[in-house]
């Protein structure tokens, strides 16, 4: 015999809030309640050197959680008593082995993540840097890759649309076209 009207309708709830209940108690439960965010600084930017009457941009490559090599600006995290400016020269020659000299600043870059359970809203701020010594190296064991890529080809390069827009930046401080 099938339930019918109110009944159907007590079990039909009886068994929701039964999986409910199981949903609740389960680890992916825990993705969907609110985190508590933390808030990051960074530092970084775009590292130019002209040879041969071409500008090219020193870009770094890094695999991501499925593998994928993704190219973009060279930066990371401003040290206890670092100024913004003293974190973004030390991790452009940290990550690309390559010595700038700030030149202009190009703006910043805000987004948020989930790393390590907890929800991470970054602003990364930018500069322009004129290449002054060093030579390109990935001896930094946070990179995959490095390369000079020409300006004109660093937009077409880099994964994340803030960085093309402030390469874009870069291109027009620098007066030159690319």
């Amino acid at each position: 015999m099938s339930a019918s009207g109110p009944a159907r309708a007590s079990a039909a709830r009886s068994t929701s809030d039964r999986r409910r209940s199981r949903l609740d108690e389960s680890p992916a439960a825990g993705r969907s309640r609110p985190r508590r965010t933390t808030e990051e600084t960074s530092a970084g930017g775009l590292v130019v050197r002209r040879e041969n009457g071409t500008d090219a941009g020193a870009l770094i490559g890094r695999l991501d959680r499925r593998g994928r090599l993704r190219w973009s600006l060279p930066k990371g995290h401003i040290e206890s008593g670092e100024t913004t400016e003293e974190a973004a020269i030390r991790e452009v020659a940290e990550e690309t082995g390559i010595s700038g000299r700030i030149t202009a600043t190009l703006g910043s870059v805000e987004f948020t993540f989930v790393a390590g359970g907890r929800r991470v809203h970054k602003r990364v701020h930018h500069f322009l840097m004129e290449a002054v010594g060093g030579e390109l190296s990935d001896a930094d064991i946070e990179v995959t890759e490095v390369a000079w890529v020409p300006l004109s080809e660093v937009n077409e390069r880099l994964a994340y649309a803030g960085e093309r827009r402030l390469v874009s930046r870069a291109i027009e401080l620098l007066g030159r076209s690319a």
